[in-house]
């Protein structure tokens, strides 16, 4: 079977290699398209970066995914709102370039990481990294966001509240793709309010050009951002697996041999993001949600949502008109967004059962949240090391001491002569 070809798909089921005909294989395209658009699209305005050009970005970098996954893993590469954080904060002390500097080396630590996972697979994640210490950092970096949340929403009270009402009443009474574009459609109203209102400028949209090349940026390199930004990879490096697994809980086949290769093509995606003025990417839980509803898996549907991704960011007016989305609406949706974000590292220690009857994991957890919300800073030689930063290596610290110092005690306890080091998921502190 030839790289582009996909069989006609038989039965309800479509497998990855499999494909509807063309038409419906466009139509489903376009769904995931629509279901992306919202998350995507908010991050380059919530940090100021020109909407088109993370769009470009992310659709090349699904492309991309699609061709070093051998075509067998069906994935939309969307914004990663673990970066908001620090590239706010980099943006804020040393300008945009650098937060793109911060996004290419985000990337290339994700790409040596997917060479190691292909050549040694991902046991040594889990000894270093177990589920309650990415669980804690992926946490700490939504909740470290509520401060910048509030802000919005006090810009224009009504309209925040308004869009926020909308979401959760989305979410809650709506079903399957509608339920998928809550964050969408919650937006658009939001944004119809602050239209009615008076406090949406459009001048911009009707003097952008309908064809051009989206604006691109170089990155520059200073090191007194980067500690902010390699606590992201902890978080790409769990949703990016989360999703491998997904998927083939829904689909009946191990992709599990396709793990490093998903994390070398979103390193890749995040370096070229970085490189030309666009976003860190990871792989979008929306479109899983698009793949269940429909029970179609074909990656020829993915192929369309990326090109059509591309196209779409070659329309000026496109950008104009995400950029003119009011504080007040930004406000509203981040309120939940950012919760959600830490809600899944909650929801990373649900799933893998997490004992926090247990001092080491009470610990691990505890500390590193009340550094990255109470947003803790160090200098250190020049170089700003904040909350997210911080409360990560607080995370791993704790954990792997605790863990030493209760392996060292059992081997020097009288009763324990022949203790062994524990599994890092059955430790216990005495």
């Amino acid at each position: 079977m030839g790289f582009f070809r996909w069989d006609r798909a038989e039965g309800d089921l479509v497998q990855p290699w499999q494909r509807l005909s063309w038409p419906k294989t466009i139509g489903i395209g376009m769904q995931h398209i629509v279901a992306m658009f919202g998350a995507t699209f908010l991050v380059p305005v919530l940090t100021g970066f020109p909407p088109a050009t993370t769009l470009l970005f992310s659709g090349i970098g699904t492309l991309l995914f699609l061709t070093i996954t051998g075509n067998r893993l069906p994935s939309y590469l969307g914004s990663s709102f673990a970066v908001i954080a620090p590239i706010t904060a980099a943006t804020a002390s040393h300008g945009a370039s650098s937060a793109l500097g911060g996004l290419v080396a985000v990337g290339g630590l994700l790409a040596v990481v997917g060479i190691m996972v292909h050549r040694f697979g991902t046991r040594w994640i889990e000894g270093t990294m177990p589920p309650i210490v990415t669980g804690a950092v992926v946490a700490l970096i939504g909740f470290n966001l509520a401060p910048v949340a509030k802000l919005k929403f006090a810009t224009d009270p009504i309209t925040a509240a308004v869009t926020l009402l909308a979401l959760i009443c989305s979410l809650a009474f709506f079903r399957g793709m509608l339920s998928r574009l809550a964050i969408f459609t919650s937006v658009l109203l939001g944004y119809c309010v602050a239209l009615v209102r008076g406090q949406v400028d459009t001048s911009a949209v009707s003097h952008a050009a309908w064809f051009g090349l989206p604006d691109l940026q170089t990155p520059t390199f200073s090191a007194a951002v980067l500690p902010a930004f390699l606590p992201v990879v902890l978080v790409l490096i769990a949703e990016n697996i989360g999703h491998v697994k997904s998927v083939a809980q829904m689909t009946g086949v191990s992709n599990d041999h396709l793990i490093g290769r998903a994390l070398f093509s979103d390193g890749l995606a995040t370096m070229l993001g970085g490189a030309g003025g666009g976003s860190a990417t990871t792989t979008y839980a929306e479109n899983i949600g698009v793949m269940a509803a429909t029970k179609v898996y074909s990656t020829a549907a993915y192929w369309v949502a990326g090109a059509t991704a591309v196209v779409l960011s070659l329309v000026p007016k496109v950008g104009a008109l995400i950029a003119t989305i009011p504080p007040g609406v930004l406000g509203g949706i981040t309120t939940a967004l950012y919760g959600l974000v830490g809600v899944l590292g909650v929801r990373i220690w649900v799933s893998n059962r997490v004992d926090f009857s247990a001092p080491i994991n009470q610990l691990t957890a505890a500390v590193p949240l009340i550094i990255g919300i109470a947003d803790f800073t160090l200098v250190a030689g020049g170089i700003s090391f904040g909350g997210i930063a911080l409360g990560s290596v607080a995370a791993i610290g704790v954990y792997q001491a605790m863990r030493l110092l209760s392996w060292s005690a059992d081997r020097l306890s009288p009763s324990n002569p022949d203790a062994v080091e524990p599994h890092p998921h059955e430790v216990t502190v005495r």
